[in-house]
């Protein structure tokens, strides 16, 4: 394909992202930030408070339906943790290899936020592991408890980075 070529086809991609920022702001408004928008790529950042809402939709509204991943990231100096969901589409064309985004910031000391396995049953197992391993309560998930540290583990969760392995020096 010929440069030209490649700007339009990168062009006409990016008006399918903003497509899709569109749809989100006209239904969260000021609820939901966009954080990134790439090329088959998105980025939203969602209060607990609307996540539930907000996954319903971009299920149900957008396609976005397969849960690929959900992770953790830990900014111990911001005293938050932030829990992002990475969602793919199986049922829509049009979205097929794009990933969306959406992430939760947590107060560190307290995080807590709505589990979204009744949107998508399959973030059971992920948000498992990341509250074993981050220490994040996901409220009202059906199976809360220990997937891969011991069950008498007693220490703060391994991911937290002011976790230390005892026995090495730093």
């Amino acid at each position: 394909m010929s440069q030209q070529g490649q700007g339009q086809a990168s062009t006409d991609q990016l008006i399918v992202e903003k497509g899709i920022v569109d749809k989100v702001i006209a239904r969260f408004g000021e609820n939901v930030k966009v954080a990134y928008v790439k090329p088959r790529r998105i980025r939203f950042n969602v209060s607990k408070d609307h996540i539930i809402e907000f996954a319903r939709f971009v299920r149900d509204e957008l396609g976005f339906d397969h849960p690929i991943s959900v992770s953790g990231v830990d900014y111990p100096k911001n005293k938050m943790i932030d829990v992002v969901y990475h969602i793919g589409s199986c049922t829509s064309n049009d979205y097929r290899s794009f990933v969306l985004a959406f992430a939760v910031q947590l107060n560190r000391d307290d995080p807590v936020m709505p589990t979204l396995t009744p949107v998508y049953r399959g973030v059971e197992y992920h948000e498992r592991e990341t509250f074993e391993m981050l220490g994040v309560i996901f409220d009202g998930h059906p199976r809360l408890e220990r997937l891969l540290l011991p069950e008498d583990w007693a220490d703060i969760p391994p991911l937290r980075k002011d976790f230390h392995i005892k026995g090495r020096e730093e």
